[in-house]
C-alpha cells in the first residue's frame, strides 16, 4: 500500500509539472498567433506545425481522442481525417481563398477537440470525425496562408503534412499511455488542452 501510494504521488507530481509547462507555453504564445508570411520550402513546412502551440495541441488531441473513441484497428482514422482536410484547407489559402476568423477558429478548435477528448465515449465517432475535419481545414488555412508567392506549394505541403503526421503519432502514444493511468490524468490533460485553447481564443478576439 505504501509503495502504491508513493507511485501514485509521483505520477501526480509528474503530470502536474507537465501540465504546468504546457499552461506556461499557452500563456506565452497566446498572443503570437501566426505572424508574418514567407514560408517557401519543405523545411519551412516541416517546422510550421511546431511553431504554434495551437497546431501542436490540436494534432496531439486528435491522436489522443482516437485512442479512446475508436476501435484499435481504426485508431489512425482520426488523424487520417484531419490530414485529409488539412491539405485542401492549405491549398485554398495558398490560392488566395481564405476563411474569415481563422485564428480565432483555430484556438476554438483546440478547446473543442479537448471537449471531444473528455467525452470520447459519449460522442458518436461520426460527430467526432466532423469536428476533426473542420479543425483540419482551419489549421490548413493557417499553413497555406504562410506560403510565399512564387514558391512550390507541394514542397511546403509535404513538410507540414509530415510534421502533422508526427504530431498525430505523438498523440496516439500519449493517449495510450494516459489510459494506463488513473482517470483523473486523462481529465486533467483534456482540461489543460481546453484551457490553453481558451487562453489563445481570448487573445485573438
Amino acid at each position: 500500500m505504501q509503495i502504491q501510494t508513493t507511485s501514485t504521488a509521483r505520477v501526480r507530481t509528474s503530470v502536474a509539472k507537465g501540465l504546468a509547462a504546457v499552461a506556461a507555453l499557452a500563456v506565452a504564445s497566446s498572443a503570437q498567433a501566426h505572424p508574418g508570411h514567407g514560408a517557401e520550402s519543405f523545411a519551412a513546412g516541416l517546422a510550421h506545425p511546431f511553431g504554434g502551440l495551437d497546431h501542436l495541441l490540436a494534432m496531439v488531441a486528435v491522436g489522443m481522442w482516437s485512442v479512446v473513441a475508436l476501435p484499435k484497428a481504426w485508431r489512425t482514422a482520426g488523424p487520417a481525417v484531419f490530414l485529409a482536410a488539412l491539405l485542401p484547407g492549405a491549398a485554398l489559402a495558398a490560392g488566395g481563398i481564405g476563411l474569415p476568423w481563422v485564428e480565432a477558429g483555430i484556438a476554438l478548435s483546440v478547446t473543442a477537440l479537448a471537449a471531444l477528448m473528455l467525452n470520447a465515449r459519449r460522442i458518436a465517432p461520426v460527430t467526432g470525425f466532423a469536428l476533426v475535419a473542420m479543425a483540419g481545414v482551419l489549421h490548413g488555412q493557417a499553413h497555406g496562408a504562410e506560403l510565399a508567392g512564387g514558391h512550390s506549394f507541394m514542397a511546403y505541403a509535404a513538410g507540414f503534412m509530415a510534421a502533422s503526421t508526427l504530431l498525430h503519432i505523438v498523440g496516439l502514444c500519449a493517449g495510450a499511455s494516459l489510459q494506463r493511468l488513473p482517470g483523473w490524468a486523462w481529465r486533467a490533460a483534456s482540461a489543460l488542452i481546453g484551457g490553453s485553447g481558451l487562453f489563445m481564443l481570448a487573445a485573438r478576439v
